[in-house]
């Protein structure tokens, strides 16, 4: 979610080239049976919305984490708590209210792209949302002060200046947390902001932690396609931490299809450290560019607009969904993992998989000695005219990856919610399981506002890390026609097989 005000945006890509095939496309045989959902449940909604604030949102952002007794869910404006069976304990409320009485006046309004991460390694909730009233902007941040999402918080507001920090994205690493965002100011100014905040002392309820941040300039010559539309940061899963001193890796992606200048399709790997003495000592650098099997992420939309997917029944291409693949960027999360003797990322982007299909295009990068490699990468998208689209991937404890995902065709597929996945031993660059479901769509979205979300999250159960829960959006009938509902929300569970 983005306010509309003046000044830049920042750029938008289009494509430069024809459509070329996908380097990665997965070939489809027969496949096992994927395991159904041990659980699924209705989440927050359009309607908690309209309930709380008296009008509706667009798009939902829809994440979500687990902990070992609840499940909190964020999405743009409100968040609640259940317990691990699904039960509402709390919410939906205003995310504005858990900055009541602070400081920083500018977090308690109704802002958006939040993002909720349960920190394992100290049994913390985080929560955020950036502000939007200006002209000064903050990233806010509220560190619960037990493992009880519904007590008490800490309260942090970390400013980015007249930049407005569109799109943050929050991940823990050992000694810090880490934010980036995509940030504009007033006239021309673009870029990506990483920033990265002294988790020790929020953990403590220091008002006094500190925060060191870059600001990687996209109008420098050769910076935009090596920064794009954002960079994710680590997230760690599972409880084993990266070595001391460990630099934290972030990462981009370009297109050559796209307008921002890349000669070629990679993943762009930047290294943060900071060492939290009297005077921080920090960094950032472009570690390494990886090339990657060739992909175009500039779906053939609409000219000019965000109309790209059919719904079925619908004929407006006004009313056709938003793949935002064109921002050249991967999608939350980049899910981080300790395997002893190599440490293991993934994540995934949006792509055009055949001529006007969506698909997921999912990488595994590993880092080895501190040398990195793109281990294995696929794109899915069975040859079934389904578009698949806005996907987050995380891995278990065996190595065992999980892909969630939308989907939506222009015939009998109403916009719903998916997953994918693949065993570690499992040949290289597929998703073997099958495909599973966490609910299937029976409305469309009818606004104009084409907007599906900007991010949704699959996460790892810490109770046996090998669990994994996805949240996501979908429609009803019974939303697609009413004046004060729309979109939904369903989380849901499953387990891969063989993991215990």
């Amino acid at each position: 979610m983005r306010p509309e005000r003046g000044g830049s945006e920042g750029p938008q890509a289009h494509r430069v080239k024809p459509y070329s095939a996908d380097g990665a496309l997965q070939l489809f045989n027969p496949a096992p049976s994927i395991p159904a959902p041990l659980l699924t449940f209705e989440g927050l909604s359009n309607q908690d919305n309209f309930n709380v604030f008296g009008f509706r949102v667009n798009p939902p952002d829809p994440n979500g984490e687990i902990g070992p007794n609840n499940y909190v869910e964020m999405i743009n404006l409100v968040f609640a708590a259940y317990d691990r069976a699904g039960n509402l304990l709390a919410g939906p409320i205003d995310t504005g209210s858990l900055w009541a009485g602070f400081a920083i006046p500018d977090c308690t309004d109704p802002s958006g792209d939040p993002v909720v991460l349960y920190d394992q390694l100290e049994d913390r909730w985080l929560l955020s949302q950036f502000t939007t009233r200006g002209p000064i902007f903050y990233n806010c941040v509220a560190i619960s002060q037990t493992g009880d999402p519904t007590g008490a918080y800490f309260r942090y507001a970390f400013s980015t200046g007249v930049n407005f920090p569109d799109y943050p994205k929050y991940g823990l690493w050992r000694n810090m947390y880490i934010i980036t965002t995509r940030e504009f100011g007033p006239t021309v100014e673009y870029g990506i902001g990483v920033y990265a905040l002294e988790r020790d002392k929020m953990l403590a309820g220091d008002p006094n932690a500190r925060v060191v941040s870059f600001f990687l300039d996209g109008n420098a010559p050769g910076m935009l396609p090596l920064v794009g539309d954002g960079l994710l940061p680590p997230d760690i899963d599972g409880r084993r931490m990266p070595a001391n001193d460990s630099p934290a890796p972030i990462i981009g992606t370009q297109d050559d299809n796209a307008s921002y200048g890349a000669t070629f399709d990679a993943l762009n790997i930047w290294e943060l450290s900071v060492k939290w003495q009297a005077n921080p000592v920090a960094s950032i650098v472009l570690k390494t560019q990886l090339p990657v099997a060739g992909f175009d992420s500039i779906f053939p939309c609409a000219p000019g607009s965000r109309d790209c997917l059919p719904q079925p029944g619908i004929v407006n291409p006004a009313q056709y969904l938003d793949i935002l693949s064109y921002r050249q960027r991967p999608t939350f999360r980049l899910a981080y993992r300790n395997f002893r003797t190599y440490e293991s990322l993934v994540t995934n982007q949006s792509v055009e998989a055949s001529p006007g299909v969506a698909g997921a295009r999912w990488y595994e990068i590993r880092r080895t000695a501190g040398s990195y490699s793109v281990y294995q990468q696929g794109t899915y998208a069975p040859n079934d005219g389904v578009h698949r689209w806005m996907g987050s991937i995380a891995e278990d404890k065996n190595g065992n990856m999980a892909l969630g995902f939308s989907v939506v065709n222009g015939t009998n597929v109403y916009p719903g919610i998916r997953y994918t996945g693949r065993l570690s031993g499992d040949p290289l660059g597929q998703m073997t399981q099958g495909e599973g479901t966490i609910i299937d769509g029976s409305g469309v979205q009818r606004t104009t506002n084409s907007r599906w979300g900007d991010y949704t999250d699959i996460t790892v159960d810490p109770t046996d890390d090998c669990t994994f829960w996805y949240v996501n959006e979908y429609y009803t009938l019974a939303g697609q026609n009413s004046s004060t509902a729309g979109w939904q929300t369903r989380i849901g569970k499953f387990k891969l097989p063989g993991c215990q």
